[in-house]
């Protein structure tokens, strides 16, 4: 063999051992990107909390972590939104009576919307001068001082803080911004199978299931919708410090909510 022909060789050698190279990187990253779909689309995934209807549990700028597998898995479980026909759900779950969810919104499935559960299949749900009754039991209500509620410019008006117990001794903090609400006294309504009747913390400032989807709100929730349950919040920024210096930014970071458990 001459010279010149063991440096094509050698050429030929390296070329390939390149191309073998980047064959390798291109198939981890594959597998990476694979995983990371999979992870989101089966365990938990992030979302942003954009509006105050769930105050004070939940606050406008909170990225919550919603875990997938309390309630089993349908189309809205996947990670990206496509238009594939619904089936039924795989290993499928009910949620309990104060189970914080994610769902994808009746009225548009690109949508991912966060509520509270508080009406089951067969249960008769109605608010009476701003109190929760279900199958005709209230649920009691503990004054607990003064809140405020923020809205997503940046202010923020008082709000009476309640601690709600639900027949199933779930409690959890509510706000009322005012008495005699447009949504305080309601028809009873018996939640049909397959469906859920979820509301807002923020209770005068939520579209939920006391209202239709045709004028914005959530009607009775389709199971099917569900996303998961959300569990933690994983960060916490207050978008009304947008309005200050940037240099100020860094301190719109709630770090006293990093990485707590939502009740």
């Amino acid at each position: 063999m001459s010279v010149e022909q063991e440096s094509q060789g050698s050429q030929k050698s390296s070329i390939a051992s390149k191309a073998s190279s980047w064959g390798v990187q291109i198939l981890q990253f594959t597998a990476a990107l694979a995983i990371v779909f999979l992870a989101k689309g089966a365990i938990a995934e992030p979302f942003y909390v954009p509006s105050g209807s769930m105050e004070p549990t939940l606050l406008i700028g909170d990225a919550l972590l919603a875990s997938k597998f309390p309630y089993g898995y349908g189309t809205s479980s996947l990670p990206i939104q496509i238009n594939l026909p619904e089936t039924r759900r795989v290993f499928s779950g009910t949620p309990q009576r104060g189970d914080v969810v994610v769902f994808r919104w009746p009225g548009d499935r690109s949508q991912a919307w966060v509520k509270r559960v508080v009406g089951l299949p067969g249960d008769r749900i109605q608010m009476r001068q701003g109190q929760l009754f279900i199958n005709d039991r209230a649920a009691s209500l503990k004054p607990d001082g003064i809140g405020e509620a923020e809205d997503d410019s940046g202010g923020a008006e008082p709000a009476y803080r309640y601690i709600e117990t639900l027949p199933n001794g779930v409690t959890h903090a509510i706000f009322k911004l005012r008495d005699n609400g447009r949504l305080d006294n309601t028809p009873e309504v018996t939640v049909p199978s397959g469906r859920l009747f979820v509301m807002g913390d923020n209770r005068d400032n939520s579209a939920d299931s006391r209202v239709p989807v045709r004028e914005g709100g959530v009607g009775l929730l389709p199971m099917d919708n569900l996303v998961g349950r959300a569990d933690a919040v994983v960060g916490s920024w207050d978008l009304g410090i947008r309005s200050q210096p940037v240099w100020t930014w860094l301190s719109g970071f709630r770090m006293a909510r990093f990485f707590t458990a939502v009740h």
